[in-house]
């Protein structure tokens, strides 16, 4: 039964040549992100992640920030190298910010004091698993996805463009747009015996 679920990790992948066409409409992202937000797991249930959804002239006007951002923090031939990569950002049809809510994190700390130090740890595990899921659900809808991470050079802007609450703290940038062509690379692996131990085997299947 797992079968088909493995089948959709496989399938995963990371896409930079992407454009700005939706195989879906803006009403179907927005339905897939709420399943993802409210169906991905998090330690205590607490929920702590938060998406912000930037389509079409938002995304682009994201990346117009971003670009700024790192322009000002450059040297000339630094930001020459580096443009390129945020050009093909832009290129794409949309951008969802993926942020942790510190308010929430921290009630959390009062409420649990003895995973006080370690809550801040687990709400990482949390982003990830909503970036990876709602990647995963994108790209079986047709999109390319890349993940990106130009916070925290980004996040006053954003703050005060979007009106994202100050105690939202940005962890990563999920950029999705139709594919160009094919994907660049083939994914390649260690082998598997080299990142599993197992202990207690008894049986082969």
């Amino acid at each position: 039964m797992a079968e088909s679920f493995l089948a959709q990790i496989k399938s995963r992948c990371t896409y930079y040549s992407i454009q700005r066409k939706s195989p879906i409409s803006d009403t179907r992202i927005l339905e897939i992100a709420r399943e993802v937000i409210k169906h991905t797991p998090s330690s205590f249930n607490c929920q702590s992640t938060r998406f912000v959804i930037l389509l079409q002239d938002e995304h682009i006007r994201f990346w117009e920030i971003a670009k700024e951002c790192f322009k000002a923090a450059m040297s000339v031939d630094e930001y020459k190298g580096y443009e390129k990569k945020l050009v093909e950002r832009q290129a794409g049809y949309g951008t969802v910010l993926l942020y942790e809510d510190l308010d929430v994190i921290r009630e959390f700390q009062v409420q649990f004091p003895r995973f006080k130090h370690h809550l801040l740890d687990f709400s990482e595990h949390n982003n990830a698993m909503q970036a990876f899921n709602l990647w995963t659900a994108l790209h079986l809808e047709g999109f390319a996805c890349n993940l990106q991470h130009v916070n925290p050079i980004v996040d006053q802007r954003v703050v005060s463009e979007w009106k994202v609450s100050p105690n939202w703290s940005l962890r990563a940038q999920l950029v999705f747009g139709a594919p160009i062509g094919e994907r660049h690379h083939e994914k390649t692996f260690v082998p598997t015996d080299h990142r599993i131990l197992v202990h207690g085997m008894d049986r082969e299947g």
